[in-house]
């Protein structure tokens, strides 16, 4: 599961990366970079859960383990 989630991390690392290769500086607001925007956002919030989510799992197996 470790793995998994490892994986996920770095796709959605991918993901970030692709996005900001998109962005149009110059203009954020404009179709799409705006889309590319919503893509970085919801990319890290996959990155922040997923932490969650990992954290959550070394503290269960540290109360299972006392």
């Amino acid at each position: 599961m470790k793995i998994f989630i490892f994986i996920l991390i770095l796709l959605s690392l991918g993901v970030i990366v692709y996005n900001a290769t998109i962005l149009n500086f110059n203009d954020l607001l404009a179709k799409e970079s705006s889309i590319a925007l919503i893509g970085i956002l919801g990319a890290a919030i996959v990155i922040v859960l997923l932490g969650i989510l990992l954290t959550s799992k070394a503290i269960d197996k540290k109360h299972r383990n006392s």
